[in-house]
């Protein structure tokens, strides 16, 4: 019997599909990431639990995953699922599906609802080509360091973000990303509350200074097209505009890179080259 991977639903209970039930009404073993969720969508569902249920979740991953794979080799049907969405995607289930696979024991998958691509259809924002970036680090300095990564990404960009951390997590992209760039906030998905708010990463920061509540999935525009024919005196005009339009020198710069698909270091130092050349300033100038 193969491992069957459940995407369970992000919000209504009712979007989840005829053959949900009926793989986790026929399991022999359900390995939940969390059993007390399980049973509260079981029994919105009217599933009555007939197989063992055991907990799955990142504390307790690599001591659990021996066990399930010897009642897969058993012949028992082992149903995976976790608290919303698919497994093994930011979720508990990467370890037993890649020793499975490893293997040779068979896997498949019950589709179900996905806040990846639920938010980045609600987004607005492109969909012909897109990334997947999960959690961003909690800590500022590796945050800014992954966004850094992506600031001349192309492709749409979809991330987590736990309430708590989004207004730093904004910040941070504002400085490293630029104001300017669009993203887009998704709230509650599919619940009661559900929330979509658009705009620049300048406008959204504002927007979440007094705090955001529920599970938040975050779509972020894709830097625009490298823009090879602009000039170092264009760069530096662009900076100036950007500044006095009334950004500090290192938001000028930031905006510049997310406008142009330049990199930073290509931006500052085509300011510092003209800060020399006009004898005005020194390079030190610029670092802050």
């Amino acid at each position: 019997m193969p491992l069957v991977l459940a995407g369970a639903p992000i919000g209504q209970p009712t979007d989840a599909s005829a053959r949900l039930v009926a793989v986790l009404t026929d399991a022999e073993v359900v390995a939940a990431e969390d059993t007390r969720r399980l049973h509260r969508l079981c029994a919105d569902l009217g599933v009555q639990l007939s197989g063992r249920v055991v907990s799955y979740f990142e504390g307790n991953e690599v001591q659990r995953t021996p066990d399930l794979l010897a009642a897969l080799r058993a012949g028992q049907r082992v149903v995976l699922v976790t608290d919303a969405g698919m497994p093994t995607v930011s979720d508990p289930g990467y370890r037993l599906v890649a020793a499975a696979a490893a293997e040779g024991l068979p896997v498949t998958c019950v589709p179900g609802p996905s806040a990846v691509t639920t938010a980045l259809a609600l987004s607005g924002l492109p969909t012909d080509r897109f990334c997947f970036e999960g959690f961003l680090p909690r800590k500022g300095g590796e945050r800014r360091a992954r966004l850094a990564e992506l600031a001349a990404e192309p492709r749409t960009c979809v991330l987590f973000e736990a309430p708590h951390r989004l207004a730093d997590a904004l910040a941070d992209m504002v400085e490293v990303l630029g104001p300017g760039r669009r993203a887009v906030v998704c709230r509650e998905l599919t619940k009661t509350y559900e929330e979509v708010v658009r705009g620049t990463l300048a406008e959204l920061l504002a927007w979440s200074a007094d705090g955001v509540r529920g599970e938040v999935t975050l779509v972020l525009e894709g830097a625009p097209t490298r823009t090879a024919e602009t000039t170092p005196e264009e760069l530096v005009a662009m900076v100036k505009l950007a500044e006095q339009a009334g950004l500090t020198r290192k938001e000028a710069l930031a905006s510049v890179v997310a406008d142009t698909g330049r990199s930073r270091s290509e931006v500052y130092d085509a300011v510092v080259a003209a800060k020399a050349a006009g004898g005005a300033g020194r390079r030190a100038a610029f670092d802050h």
